[in-house]
């Protein structure tokens, strides 16, 4: 609803029906009445305005210098401004666009400003071209052909463009996986082997830490490059706030302790439950606090808040880190976008982390907005996401109660990449079992069938046979049908998960994998969540 200030006829116009904004304010500017649409284009109340800002100061820098150095006189010598195209401010940050016509009015001694404001687009401002070239050329239909055909064959390649770019991010992404899984293999060796040496193990935790770094930037390439193709599915479940709060503090606790911030946590007053994807949803605190402390030099302070709002949950992630500089806001969660140059911040990341934050809330039906009062002053970001009552709360998904491992079990890897396979192998084979190896799929099917494992350990992308196949072909077997196989592999979406299940797999996981879920596995341990 909109808010008045002395009741002032608008001539010929319905003010609160009408689909233009409307506005009225005194002779210096200040709003006097404001209308609803207008308040939905830029996102405030009309009690935000009415009385306590001028028109002036929902203008972008250009705006406001525009109004002072010919709105206003253009009022006083002629008494209206027509057909200019500003941009105001949005309360969150971006530019909205808007075409403005205003006339001077005068009533019971007073002087007053009539503005009419209407929101345009790219599209409004090419078809306002196209229109003008029609009435000032001959054959100018013929030309909006041309340039509709030209913007169609522009689309089109842009479109092309955009889905090879989101093709090679997710390919990419998952041939990074593939590396990685030897590597944490190696390093699981080297836990198991105890070695006594202490400069070793300080190695080693370097080694583990930034190869946690690693998986989570590819594991972060592979989300926003989903969601970008629409691809990412979420799993919906009732989940407590709290706990997930929990294990995105403790994921994004190295990366704080690293850098010597203090971290202050307020938690809820009560349970809040959201119907929320639990791991995205950690996913995306973890990704606002991890911002946090690479923007935020060595002993900063770090806030993480949550609480319940109205019928929304409220989290944010405060910093008293660099700031964001006013121009900068409005693009801060475009994919690729850096707060500094990547020489200047040696942290500075490949700036999707914010851009996939926005992404997964989009996808809960949420909204996420930044805050800075500039350079040197920190930011904030709030996350907000639908509330929903106390009931069924998901609870984080752990392994079952520790037991003794079950040693001396037969186990197949098969994986055509040879560092990976091995060195699972040395792994599983220091845990007491019996391992072989084979690096294809028609191989891995003649040694299923002559070694006759306990646990398949199966690449999905595999010469000759992929994976699929290989599961299929040994599950029409006697001998297959108990067999316990385990799909490895880069892809993890659920509909990959699909596919494996309907395939014959009885499990499957993502690489590089977890050693505690592997074990569980084998200990027969694991929790199917």
């Amino acid at each position: 609803m909109s808010e008045t200030g002395p009741a002032i006829p608008l001539v010929g116009v319905s003010f609160e029906k009408a689909a233009s904004g409307l506005v009225q304010t005194d002779a210096k500017g200040t709003i006097l009445r404001v209308n609803t649409m207008l308040c939905r284009w830029i996102g405030y109340d009309a009690s935000d305005l009415v009385q306590r800002r001028r028109l002036q100061e929902l203008f972008t820098m250009g705006g406001r210098v525009f109004y002072q150095t010919h709105w206003a006189p253009l009022m006083q010598i002629q008494g209206s401004v027509s057909e200019v195209k500003l941009d105001m401010v949005h309360r969150d940050g971006h530019s909205v666009p808007m075409l403005i016509n205003a006339i001077c009015h005068h009533h019971e001694g007073q002087t007053y400003q009539e503005v009419a404001l209407m929101m345009v687009t790219d599209r409004h401002k090419f078809e306002a071209e196209l229109l003008l070239a029609r009435s000032n050329a001959e054959g100018a239909l013929a030309a909006r052909k041309e340039a509709d055909d030209q913007l169609r064959r522009i689309n089109a390649q842009l479109s092309e463009a955009d889905r090879r770019k989101d093709e090679f991010l997710a390919t990419l992404a998952h041939e990074l996986r593939n590396p990685l899984a030897p590597m944490r293999n190696v390093l699981q060796l080297m836990k198991l082997k105890d070695i006594a040496d202490p400069q070793i193990g300080r190695y080693r935790d370097v080694l583990e830490r930034q190869m946690n770094h690693l998986t989570h930037l590819v594991d972060d390439l592979l989300e926003v490059s989903r969601i970008t193709q629409g691809k990412l599915e979420l799993s919906l479940q009732p989940v407590n706030l709290t706990e997930a709060l929990q294990v995105a503090l403790e994921a994004a606790e190295p990366l704080v302790k690293a850098s010597l911030h203090t971290l202050h946590i307020t938690w809820p007053a009560a349970p809040i439950c959201l119907d929320a994807d639990p791991i995205r949803l950690t996913q995306m605190v973890q990704n606002l606090i991890n911002n946090a402390a690479k923007y935020t030099p060595p002993g900063g302070q770090i806030w993480v808040g949550a609480e319940l709002e109205g019928d929304q949950a409220r989290i944010s992630v405060r910093d008293s880190g660099i700031g964001i500089p006013q121009e900068h806001l409005s693009g801060i969660f475009e994919m690729f976008s850096q707060l500094a140059p990547a020489l200047e911040r040696s942290q500075g990341g490949l700036g999707i982390g914010l851009s996939l934050v926005r992404g997964l809330t989009d996808l809960h039906g949420g909204t996420i907005t930044a805050h800075s009062g500039g350079p040197g002053l920190g930011s904030e970001f709030v996350i907000r996401l639908p509330a929903k009552p106390m009931g069924d709360v998901w609870q984080a998904p752990t392994l079952s109660e520790a037991r003794p491992t079950q040693v001396g079990q037969r186990i197949l890897v098969v994986d055509d990449n040879h560092d990976a396979a091995e060195s699972l192998q040395l792994l599983l084979e220091l845990q007491g079992h019996e391992v072989k190896l084979a690096g294809d799929g028609q191989l891995a099917l003649a040694m299923a069938q002559a070694f006759q494992p306990d646990v398949l350990l199966l690449d999905i992308g595999l010469p000759f046979l992929n994976g699929y196949e290989v599961a299929r072909l040994i599950r029409q077997e006697a001998w297959g049908k108990a067999m316990c196989l385990v799909a490895l592999t880069g892809w993890g979406q659920a509909k990959d998960k699909q596919i494996a299940t309907e395939a014959g797999f009885d499990w499957h996981l993502t690489k590089p994998v977890n050693p505690a879920e592997l074990d569980s596995i084998l200990d027969g341990t694991f929790n199917r969540a």
